[in-house]
């Protein structure tokens, strides 16, 4: 009997990709619907001839529906928009912790009504700031007193003759329950708050260094005493050699001339020596104290982004917009889609071994569709990822550095002539 002869008309499979794709069917026929834009319904419609053609369906049967490639190509713009969005949170992670961040669908969009509702930030270009950084710094600035994150409170005790040791926590803590006029009212109630100093007040050093009149019309004033007082030595010296001393000055006074000096051991106080009756000098002793806070928790009298922005997963990105990918990334999406129904018709192929004709049988190749399939979706995504962490910022800052330098070399051997006019 003669073998019959095949045409593209299938006999066996009931569903065959179509040569073109339709307008009217690719928004019915999305599984996410995130895309309805007429620019994307027409690159799916036209993604459906592209495969159609690159697995060859004007020779053989191609046993998918066009409405798979369309899911296909939806798929492909949400992966490129996956990996873009990866890339720029490396560029910018830094820069915005701590900023405003958003709620979220099921679809990854922010939702409507939100505040950041159709900002599109994931387009925008951020302000360097070093937010990170920043708050390193702040931290270690509280630790040594000086600025921080942390409110530095005050608060004093009244020495008592013959009275050595002074419950520091004690003080603080019934001040905060019961005088509604200290900044610390009900913060302290059972947290062990962290003395940062102990002071009292002494003669200013400059009364001392400059005589009586207290520095005034002393330094910086020539029309008057000039660059020194009337009981200290009269010789004109530099005004910072004047502040060099003055610092020496307080210092020994603070160091070595201070009657008093402590320790403090959980949060007791004790003075050496124990204040005497006698001593009229000291009046009050002064702390500084901060009280322990969650390093997650906001301040209530002040924004410091701590329910912003903590890392990649709070930033306010949604899908990239499709009317904002460019011809690279529209070709790369081609590519992906085309990748992502080679697998399908992998899929469909390799439920059956072979198909049997008259006469004979059809080996159908879906171990090879599934491999290469795999194989392309891998090399776009390696592809993609290479060539955005090639441009990141830290990598933009860095090859514009080294045109500068090649820019510069090159004009080192360029002659400067001298033109005789």
């Amino acid at each position: 009997m003669a073998v019959p002869t095949l045409t593209p008309v299938s006999q066996i499979s009931a569903v065959v990709l179509t040569p073109t794709g339709t307008h009217s069917d690719v928004i019915g026929n999305l599984v996410f619907g995130i895309y309805d834009s007429a620019p994307f319904v027409s690159g799916a419609v036209d993604q459906v001839a592209y495969t159609y053609k690159k697995l060859g369906g004007d020779i053989l049967d191609v046993e998918i529906s066009a409405s798979q490639v369309y899911a296909a190509y939806e798929e492909s713009v949400l992966e490129y928009s996956y990996l873009v969005n990866v890339h720029q949170a490396k560029n910018v992670l830094s820069d915005v912790l701590g900023a405003s961040t958003a709620s979220f669908n099921e679809d990854g969009q922010i939702v409507s009504g939100d505040a950041l509702s159709g900002s599109s930030i994931e387009l925008r270009f951020p302000k360097t700031k070093f937010e990170y950084s920043q708050r390193i710094s702040r931290g270690v600035g509280t630790m040594v007193a000086e600025g921080g994150d942390d409110t530095i409170y005050s608060a004093s005790l009244t020495p008592v003759a013959g009275l050595q040791d002074y419950d520091l926590q004690n003080i603080v803590s019934s001040s905060a329950a019961t005088d509604a006029d200290v900044p610390y009212f009900e913060l302290v109630n059972n947290k062990r708050i962290k003395i940062r100093r102990v002071f009292y007040k002494t003669p200013r050093a400059m009364w001392r260094f400059y005589g009586y009149y207290g520095g005034v019309n002393v330094v910086g004033n020539l029309s008057t005493y000039g660059q020194f007082a009337d009981d200290s030595t009269y010789q004109i010296i530099p005004v910072w050699q004047n502040k060099a001393q003055n610092m020496a000055f307080q210092d020994a006074m603070y160091t070595r001339t201070s009657h008093y000096s402590y320790e403090i051991r959980n949060n007791v106080l004790r003075l050496f020596p124990p204040p005497l009756a006698s001593d009229v000098g000291v009046s009050k002793y002064w702390i500084q104290f901060t009280i322990p806070t969650e390093p997650w928790d906001q301040d209530s009298d002040k924004e410091d982004g701590a329910f912003g922005i903590n890392n990649m997963n709070t930033l306010p990105f949604e899908n990239i917009p499709y009317a904002s990918i460019n011809s690279i990334g529209k070709q790369w999406i081609r590519r992906f889609a085309l990748a992502l129904a080679k697998e399908m018709l992998g899929q469909v192929r390799g439920k059956f071994a072979t198909l049997p004709i008259p006469g004979s049988d059809v080996q159908l190749n879906a171990s090879d569709l599934l491999a290469q399939a795999k194989e392309e979706q891998e090399k776009l995504r390696e592809e993609l990822k290479t060539t955005l962490d090639e441009l990141t910022y830290g990598k933009l800052a860095a090859l514009e550095a080294e045109k500068m330098e090649s820019a510069s070399t090159v004009l080192k051997n360029v002659p400067h002539l001298v033109y005789k006019g």
